[in-house]
């Protein structure tokens, strides 16, 4: 590579990593409250296989989905038994990883009736 090719890739390069769209804004806010975290993958897979499951025992659409969720505030209250909010950090950071595993699991369950 030549001096000017590597020159025009490092500005480009830099062009680019100033530029934000607005989704990465919302996944960089969502990782820093503490919404997205390594265990927000298994709760997606959790309201899919609950739902499923709910599915091939005959019941409703809406009941599937209220199932998934009930499921999912119960193991929240479970976890929080069991951990208190202290492995996050803070109180703040707790609800927020909270309320967005009961949403991204029962979304997942809604998303599978429809």
């Amino acid at each position: 590579m030549h001096s000017l090719q590597r020159v025009r890739r490092t500005e480009w390069l830099k062009r680019r990593a100033k530029m934000k769209s607005p989704l990465t804004d919302l996944v960089t806010w969502q990782k820093e409250t503490g919404q997205l975290d390594g265990w927000t993958a298994y709760h997606i897979a959790a309201g899919a296989f609950l739902c499923k499951v709910f599915q091939w025992w005959g019941w409703t659409d809406f009941w599937c989905v209220m199932g998934v969720f009930i499921v999912g505030v119960l193991w929240e209250v479970f976890e929080y038994y069991i951990e208190n909010w202290k492995p996050y950090g803070s109180k703040k950071k707790w609800a927020y990883n909270t309320i967005a595993d009961i949403i991204v699991e029962t979304a997942m369950a809604w998303w599978m009736v429809i």
